[in-house]
């Protein structure tokens, strides 16, 4: 298991655009990969629905967790995905 912080920097936050992004990276990945924001609250980065329910905001520090066989890529892309902008 691996996990590491990231800061969401697009000006919207994970609406549904970026959302979509962020869960389409997500599903190239057999690992398990979710994501803990405000006060242990907890997300699946493979389900739009529990990105969005994420309500996160621009300047939220989100803490990405992989878990299984491709775990370090999987986290790395991630993160990746997530400095890019989501395509923002």
């Amino acid at each position: 298991m691996v996990s590491k912080k990231v800061k969401v920097t697009n000006p919207t936050g994970l609406h549904l655009r970026p959302a979509g992004i962020l869960c389409k990276e997500a599903m190239q990945y057999k690992s398990r990969i979710t994501f803990s924001y405000r006060e242990n609250m907890t997300a699946n980065a493979k389900s739009v629905l529990s990105v969005l329910g994420a309500c996160v905001k621009s300047g939220d520090e989100i803490e990405f967790t992989c878990e299984g066989e491709d775990e370090e890529a999987a986290l790395q892309a991630m993160v990746d995905a997530v400095n890019s902008g989501l395509g923002e």
